[in-house]
Formats: C-alpha cells, sequence, structure tokens
C-alpha cells in the first residue's frame, strides 16, 4: 500500500467530525422541526435535516484539506449509488456516515455517532467515530493501533475482549436484515450465547467491540460507511473479522454478512454456534 494515513492526520478527522457535532447535529438533537425527518428506502431508513447539513459540511472541510480525494457520503450515495463504483481505484477516498443511528437520533435518544473512513484503492488505512454526546473519538491508522481520545486530551489504547466460549460471549447481534432461512437459524440459536443486544446503531456497537466490552457482533448490511471505520478500529484493536463464507471484508463489499470476534477460534465457535454446522456461503 502505497498511501498513508498519519496519527495526527487522523486526529484532524477527529476535529472535523467534533467542530460538524457542535455546529450541526446537536444543535438539532431533541430539536427537530416538523418536515425534519423524511423516510429514504423505508420507514425505518430516515433521514434528517441534520444528516444532510452534517454531510455537506464534513464534505466541505475534508476537499479543502484533501484536493482531489473522492468524497463517499451516506446521502450523497443515496442519491448517486456509482458513487461507491469510485473507492476501487482512488488514490484517497473518505467514507462518510453524518450521524449513525438516525432512527436513535429522531427518537431523542443520546445513542448516535459519526463516521469517517480513509481509503486508498478500496482498503480502510484510517477510521473516526465521534460520539457527540460524550465529546470523544474512537480511532484507529492502519498498523499503528487504535484508541480513545477525549476533550481533555487524554489517550487510551483500544484492546478487544479476551476469547470465550460461544455460552460465555456478549454479542451484538440483529436479525432484521438476514435472509431466510439464516434468519431463522440465526435467532434459533441466539440463546447458545451468554447475552444478546442491538443498540440501532454501529458506531456505539464498535466502541465497545474494540474497548473489549463485547466478543462479537454480526452484520448483514455492509454499506461501506457504516463499516469500514468500525472494522478498522476492531481490527487494530486486535479483533479478527470476516464475512460469513469466512473471506476477509474490504468496504467494496455490498453482500457477505460480516462477523466479529476477538480472534480466528472464538469467531469460528461464534459462525458454528449462530448458523451451524451445514451453514454454506451460498445462504449469506
Amino acid at each position: 500500500m502505497s498511501r498513508s494515513f498519519t496519527r495526527e492526520e487522523t486526529r484532524r478527522l477527529a476535529s472535523i467530525l467534533a467542530d460538524t457535532a457542535q455546529a450541526e447535529v446537536m444543535p438539532r438533537f431533541r430539536n427537530l422541526p416538523e418536515g425534519a425527518v423524511r423516510g429514504k428506502t423505508s420507514a425505518r431508513d430516515l433521514v434528517t435535516d441534520a444528516d444532510e447539513a452534517a454531510e455537506r459540511m464534513i464534505s466541505a472541510r475534508l476537499a479543502k484539506l484533501y484536493p482531489g480525494a473522492v468524497l463517499i457520503g451516506e446521502e450523497a450515495s443515496t442519491r448517486n449509488p456509482a458513487l461507491l463504483n469510485m473507492l476501487v481505484d482512488a488514490d484517497l477516498a473518505f467514507l462518510i456516515d453524518p450521524i449513525d443511528g438516525t432512527r436513535n437520533y429522531v427518537a431523542g435518544l443520546p445513542l448516535f455517532g459519526m463516521m469517517i473512513a480513509a481509503c486508498h484503492r478500496g482498503d480502510v488505512i484510517a477510521g473516526v467515530i465521534y460520539d457527540p454526546v460524550s465529546r470523544d473519538s474512537a480511532l484507529a491508522v492502519r498498523g499503528e493501533g487504535a484508541w480513545m481520545e477525549y476533550e481533555n486530551g487524554k489517550q487510551a489504547p483500544l484492546a478487544v475482549a479476551s476469547p470465550a466460549p460461544p455460552e460465555d460471549m456478549d454479542g451484538l447481534i440483529s436479525t432484521g436484515a438476514l435472509p431466510e432461512p439464516l434468519r431463522s437459524t440465526v435467532n434459533g440459536n441466539l440463546s447458545k450465547l451468554g447475552s444478546t443486544a442491538s443498540l440501532r446503531c454501529a458506531a456505539h456497537e464498535y466502541r465497545m467491540l474494540a474497548a473489549g466490552h463485547c466478543h462479537i457482533a454480526l452484520y448483514n448490511q455492509l454499506t461501506a460507511w457504516d463499516h469500514a471505520a468500525g472494522w478498522l478500529l476492531h481490527r487494530e484493536a486486535g479483533g479478527y473479522a470476516a464475512r460469513f463464507d469466512g473471506s476477509p471484508y474490504k468496504p467494496t463489499h455490498r453482500s457477505g454478512g460480516l462477523l466479529y470476534a476477538p480472534d480466528a477460534g472464538s469467531w469460528h465457535a461464534a459462525q458454528k454456534a449462530l448458523m451451524g454446522e451445514d451453514f454454506v456461503a451460498s445462504e449469506s
């Protein structure tokens, strides 16, 4: 990989998210006027004035810092899906999720985040997940680890949970997007884990995973802006992830699911427990 990203550059991405949160996201939180919330692909897939304003500000700041970089925002990609095709060949591209957990944001629940991933020719090289409520960031640089950075400047390294057998695993799992018969299989096997939950916010789920507060997570929809930053955060915190068939993840993938665990052994144990010994990749 010829293009790299420094820790200082990654901290600059976090500053962009923090500034945007203060200017566009938090002033609208629990203060959205009538007409400021709209459905996209379904009644559960929402966009707000805050999402759109935040994406515009983040994109403008990135364009100024990195002229010529490809900017792929969630809302822009909804209007123009072809943007994602530019990820493969771009020397530098940014995946932007202006508000992850929009349903929580609309509900007034303080459990949402903001994400940026920097990519080089389809590979994730840096990522940031910012919490606008607590005003802290989880950051990762490929090959250089993952860490938390707090508003007061304090930093702390991130590390995934220790491996555990399935019956002792805490999982962050939402099965609504899984196709049948895999959905019924996974739902029927959830009791094999120690506990399961869904935060309706990948940003916070990835932060929990990377900090060792749960063992596994399962996702089926692979929208790049939802997963690229979190995937790198988890990897740099020492974790192991793969698509349901065991193949490596890239942000260019749009199907095949994703399963996260502390290490390869835990991954295989979780995959077997949730999907069964007879699972084949065609089901994903």
